[in-house]
């Protein structure tokens, strides 16, 4: 029995490696395609942190216009952004950075780092070298990103404009499992995918503590908040929707449910989040969204 559990887990690396690798990860030689013929294109820029390096990707017609700042979740890079990073509206409003988390795409692949702490300053080193216009910034986190940015709210209120938190993963009693998720830790397994996932995997594991961890500090959140949860969410269990109704309590908050709609909301709503960011009242947007 044992045997057959390996060989399916085996299977099942394999054909997450091939799947992952074509639809998520993206080659400097696609993204120069990508960009080709773009008027407007990313900048890669690094800064260190500690002993390591942060990379991301800013687009900015004008320094003078406030920060926006994407984060993502586990697994990910700054292109799972891409679609927003190339909208020409924001781009009119916002200069605007997506991050390589610590440990994915040219932030140290390959290396986890398990503290939302250390994940949030290593952006904060970042904002302190591109807000150039000195004017407060938008926060915008999915899934594991999001409560990095909320960390970041928390700790430096006075340079938050407004936070959005996508497909939050908040709730520590709530953190998913599935039947395969131990495998993921086993040593052959681990060589046969990408380093990504190997790093999800280990932020996985960690993430409980670190959102039980966070706990207290909700408490502290006072910039205006925006969260959104799809109702057709399979990864992030939708009592993070309630947990969040439940623990920001000292913020002007917007919560929104959307009608079919899954975990990738940024993908199969750009439009909405176009919209949000350019500060539509969301009851304006569509008929389609529950707002709380």
């Amino acid at each position: 029995m044992l045997k057959k559990i390996i060989f399916i887990c085996v299977i099942l690396a394999l054909f997450t490696k091939c799947f992952v690798l074509n639809k998520y990860n993206k080659s400097d030689r696609q993204l120069s395609e990508h960009y080709k013929n773009m008027s407007t294109k990313p900048a890669y820029r690094s800064v260190p942190f500690l002993k390591r390096t942060i990379h991301y990707a800013v687009i900015s017609r004008n320094d003078t216009l406030p920060l926006l700042v994407f984060v993502h979740g586990a697994p990910g890079a700054w292109y799972g952004y891409m679609n927003l990073m190339d909208d020409t509206l924001l781009q009119k409003k916002y200069k605007m950075i997506s991050v390589d988390r610590l440990g994915y795409g040219k932030s140290d692949y390959g290396k986890a780092e398990l503290s939302t702490e250390m994940q949030a300053s290593s952006i904060e080193s970042i904002i302190e070298k591109e807000n150039t216009s000195h004017k407060k910034i938008i926060l915008f986190g999915r899934s594991y990103g999001a409560p990095i940015t909320a960390l970041m709210a928390i700790e430096h209120p006075q340079n938050i404009d407004k936070l959005f938190m996508i497909s939050p993963v908040i709730d520590p009693a709530k953190e998913k499992f599935y039947w395969f998720s131990k495998a993921g830790k086993w040593k052959v397994v681990q060589w046969l995918l990408p380093e990504m996932l190997n790093v999800a995997t280990a932020e996985k594991y960690a993430h409980q503590s670190e959102m039980k961890m966070m706990l207290p500090k909700w408490k502290n959140l006072s910039v205006p908040t925006t969260v959104i949860t799809g109702e057709k969410d399979r990864i992030a269990d939708p009592a993070n929707f309630a947990f969040a109704q439940k623990c920001l309590t000292n913020c002007d908050t917007t919560m929104i449910k959307l009608k079919n709609a899954g975990h990738l909301i940024t993908y199969e709503k750009p439009e909405l989040m176009r919209n949000l960011l350019l500060q539509v009242q969301p009851e304006k947007i569509s008929k389609n969204i529950s707002v709380r």
